[in-house]
């Protein structure tokens, strides 16, 4: 579902820029219809009252390409060659899984490296501008890696044929996947149940807050070099989403993050493990296979041990459920204001970085040391309130050793609490999942009612996949609470038969 490579960093990566003075499936929208740029004197651009009156009526980006369309894809491979890319055993192809794919030619060996993208044809922060002026303000300004790729991808796209990277950019999809074009209306209603839905909240204020902070502290300085046809919220968008699906770190070179020309267009398998990277002797950026493949197989690389809901939020796809081995789901756990010591264990808590509630992953294999370790102050009695913050650095995951810590005396209560909490948030996914056949999808257009299926189809889902981890660990649990009260019972039998004995 998306031609991407691993992603490398998480959903509140984005850096806010107010200290930059000091420092340093398919959506429709409004968007500018730009002007071609050309590498002249000035790198500016000339506006009209045609072009603002057009900019009314244009629903997409005027670059990029439909996500499955070969024709542009095959220009990118054309050129890459022409550039020196390597011959090739694999060939982009309409694929199953991802619109369009990398599909091996001839029989490839388990434990064989591929692609050898040489660092000439990888996109990364030090790349040359079309226009070095708007570069060299940007470097000025000392703004992060992130932001000023987004900026230049924009840049280079507006730039047209007159860019180096204009095969590549026409190959990139008009309308990535991603929770970024997701309406709120849209999250609130399709994502309700999930704890994806605050993490694409967050994100999408993320971007829109980095917008506009270039926007005020250097597009507005520089309008020349950054009009606001070009550079505005919704290419933003764009760009952002095409860096959140295929941006890579690459380890050999120091971690730099870059965008990899054709190897982005590998799909991800939550069966392989293997990564793209740079290798310093062939010098290129390379992939090594852990499995073989036969001609006409598709080829398949990872973005990383992500769940589910992870993949949706950067890629835009659920893969099958029950297929991906690093699944989780957050659990929110929250302390209750009835607590007699609720403040002693807000501040307890807020010393180590948490809050009132806080999210935790569960797997089908378990749950973390610091869930329990939260759950163990949340029930804990005013007795306790000496082991307050040991409870609270353990739920962080600050402690100064690694030991787990266990309070018999309360860990049923504990259990039962996380127990409580996972039988609401199964009650959730459950109403929303029966709920979801009868929802009013009535819109004028079939467009955006193919479109809104999809959605709540990609919804279902996720929180099919998110239900059945939390109806394994409510198993667990409730088997452990058993064995507990059970034990006790025993206990309290054996007692009485002692004490029947001695009357």
């Amino acid at each position: 579902m998306a031609e991407a490579c691993r992603i490398i960093l998480n959903t509140t990566f984005l850096p806010s820029l107010h200290s930059l003075h000091k420092t340093h499936k398919k959506v429709s929208y409004s968007q500018p219809f730009l002007h071609k740029r050309h590498p002249a004197i000035q790198c500016s651009i000339s506006t009209s009252s045609d072009t603002k009156a057009a900019a009314k009526v244009s629903e997409t980006v005027p670059w990029g390409c439909d996500i499955d369309s070969l024709e542009n894809a095959e220009a990118l491979q054309k050129w890459l060659s022409d550039s020196g890319l390597p011959p090739q055993k694999m060939a982009i192809q309409k694929v199953e899984v991802g619109e369009r794919g990398l599909v091996a030619l001839k029989n490839i060996r388990k434990g064989e490296m591929l692609l050898f993208v040489p660092p000439s044809l990888v996109i990364a922060a030090d790349s040359e501008w079309s226009c070095p002026e708007a570069g060299e303000v940007l470097k000025k300004y000392s703004v992060p890696d992130w932001p000023l790729l987004a900026t230049y991808l924009i840049s280079e796209a507006s730039f047209e044929k007159s860019s180096r990277w204009s095969n590549y950019i026409s190959a990139l999809p008009r309308q990535p996947y991603s929770l970024l074009y997701w309406t709120r209306a849209e999250l609130d209603t399709y994502l309700e149940a999930s704890q994806i839905r605050e993490r694409a909240i967050e994100r999408i204020t993320n971007v829109t807050g980095t917008y506009n902070d270039l926007r005020l502290r250097i597009f507005s300085k520089y309008p020349h070099l950054f009009p606001e046809e070009v550079f505005n919220m919704e290419t933003f968008k764009w760009s952002f989403g095409i860096l959140f699906s295929r941006l890579v770190r690459l380890p050999s070179m120091d971690g730099r993050v870059a965008l990899v020309p054709w190897a982005d267009m590998l799909n991800h398998s939550s069966e392989v493990e293997t990564f793209l990277d740079y290798d310093k002797s062939s010098k290129g950026v390379v992939f090594t296979t852990d499995r073989p493949y036969q001609p006409g197989e598709q080829v398949f690389i990872s973005y990383g041990r992500k769940s589910n809901g992870e993949l949706l939020l950067s890629y835009g796809f659920v893969p099958r459920e029950g297929t991906n081995p690093s699944d989780s789901v957050e659990l929110s756990l929250s302390l209750k204001k009835s607590d007699k010591c609720y403040k002693e264990k807000l501040e307890a808590l807020k010393k180590h970085g948490l809050s009132v509630s806080q999210c935790f992953p569960l797997q089908v294999t378990g749950w973390p040391l610091e869930l329990m370790a939260y759950a163990y102050l949340a029930v804990s009695p005013p007795s306790m309130s000496r082991q307050f913050e040991e409870m609270a650095a353990a739920a962080s995951n600050k402690t100064t050793t690694n030991k787990k810590i266990t309070y018999p005396d309360i860990e049923e209560q504990a259990l039962q609490f996380i127990l409580d909490s996972c039988e609401l948030s199964i009650s959730k996914y459950t109403k929303f999942l029966q709920a979801s056949g009868s929802m009013d999808l009535d819109v004028t257009s079939p467009k955006q009612l193919n479109r809104r299926l999809f959605l709540k189809q990609l919804a279902v889902d996720l929180c099919s996949s998110e239900r059945r981890i939390l109806f394994r660990a409510q198993y667990v649990l409730r088997r452990r609470l058993r064995d507990i009260r059970s034990g006790e019972l025993r206990g309290l039998k054996i007692f009485n038969g002692f004490r029947n004995l001695f009357r």
